[in-house]
């Protein structure tokens, strides 16, 4: 609740809210569609990260990377604000913020094989076995994936709970993906990754490519 209290205050603030507008992919119009070329208006290798929060990866990782695309989708509209407010503060001209859920952004709204990479880190594992429904990962949620990652574009995913981790994997290679020995660049970098790791718990990440001859 205190976080709560904190976002809605901040988009009080009228400069707070022109500043998040540089960044927050409008989603008003009579037909939403998702067209990287427009929302970026440059060309460039796109990158996703799914359940983006409060942007503590996307946002040095964009600032890292200027020669990519960085579309950070968050579901819930008051983190997304906040993390658009601090992408536009700190510069960042190459990231954009889309305020939706990314499973039917995955499975309908990207154009095949159009994504370098994406980065899903620390989804909520749902643990209870009547709240599994609404994990993230199913296999029609991977097949999205594997149909959107471009030729040589890659999933990299990162969990601190191990059944969830076992699930992921085994559903990304299900789906046509084969896991890689790559560095994972945001298991440790996110503010999940850092609270957990200052915890001691353990991280589950992998790096995941899509295998062409699969099937």
């Amino acid at each position: 609740m205190p976080r709560l209290r904190k976002a809605a205050r901040l988009w009080r603030d009228p400069e707070a809210r022109a500043d998040a507008a540089r960044v927050i992919v409008p989603g008003d119009g009579p037909l939403f569609t998702v067209d990287p070329a427009a929302i970026f208006t440059r060309a460039a290798p796109l990158e996703i990260e799914i359940g983006a929060g409060r942007g503590d990866f996307a946002i040095d990782y964009a600032a890292a990377h200027p020669d990519r695309n960085l579309l950070a989708i968050e579901l819930a509209a008051s983190v997304a604000r906040v993390m658009a407010v601090r992408a536009a503060r700190r510069g960042a001209a190459n990231l954009r913020v889309l305020i939706m859920d990314a499973r039917p952004l995955v499975r309908l709204m990207l154009a095949e094989r159009s994504v370098a990479r994406f980065h899903i880190y620390f989804p909520d594992p749902w643990p209870r076995e009547s709240q599994q429904k609404h994990r993230l990962f199913s296999p029609g949620f991977a097949a999205g994936l594997y149909r959107t990652a471009a030729e040589n574009g890659a999933v990299s995913v990162a969990t601190d709970f191990e059944p969830y981790a076992s699930e992921i994997f085994a559903t990304l290679e299900g789906a046509g993906f084969r896991q890689v020995e790559a560095p994972v660049p945001g298991a440790r970098l996110t503010g999940f990754a850092r609270k957990f790791i200052a915890a001691g718990r353990q991280i589950f990440a992998g790096e995941f490519v899509p295998d062409r001859d699969h099937g």
